[in-house]
């Protein structure tokens, strides 16, 4: 009988164990942050080559499409990205504003004289922080905007779908 006890409590812990296993399987344990931000956020932000700092108003002030491109001259992506960042800065409808994150200006400098450079205005963001605001995970990332709201969040580096996609909405 104490044979019996003791095997009904093993089966039954192992089968307790294999189910709490089994749920954990479906569970994902990876961090995604849920911030769904619609507005720009308003901050200030040092211009990269010029000693003055300009106000988030100031930046997307008229009525047409901005690419704000988050980026780095240290980020692989980013330097896979660029050459498609240049090919869309033809583009009369849009405005591509990068906001160097977290880089050395020298080696930012080196990165746009070597690549070309396909912003019309570069942010500095030092400490990390405006990206932050912006609900970015990381670089590259990039924000279609439009009247002063996100349209569009493209997570990781462009890609020619990506440019396509881009293309359709500012048309």
């Amino acid at each position: 009988m104490k044979n019996k006890i003791t095997y009904f409590i093993f089966i039954t812990s192992l089968i307790f164990t294999f189910v709490i296993f089994y749920k954990s399987l479906n569970k994902s344990n990876l961090y995604e942050p849920k911030s769904k931000i619609e507005n720009i956020p308003e901050f200030k932000a040092k211009i990269f080559f010029e000693n003055k700092e300009l106000t988030s108003k100031q930046i997307f002030s008229q009525n047409k499409f901005y690419l704000l491109n988050i980026w780095a001259s240290w980020c692989i992506p980013c330097r896979d990205e660029h050459s498609l960042l240049l090919n869309l800065s033809n583009y009369d409808q849009l405005e591509i504003i990068g906001l160097n994150y977290k880089d050395n200006l020298e080696n930012a400098k080196k990165f746009l004289n070597e690549l070309g450079n396909p912003y019309k205005k570069i942010l500095l963001d030092n400490d990390g922080t405006k990206a932050i605001e912006w609900g970015a995970y990381g670089v590259p990332e990039s924000f279609l905007i439009y009247q002063k709201k996100i349209v569009k969040k493209f997570v990781g580096p462009l890609n020619f779908d990506s440019i396509e996609e881009i293309k359709k909405l500012i048309k």
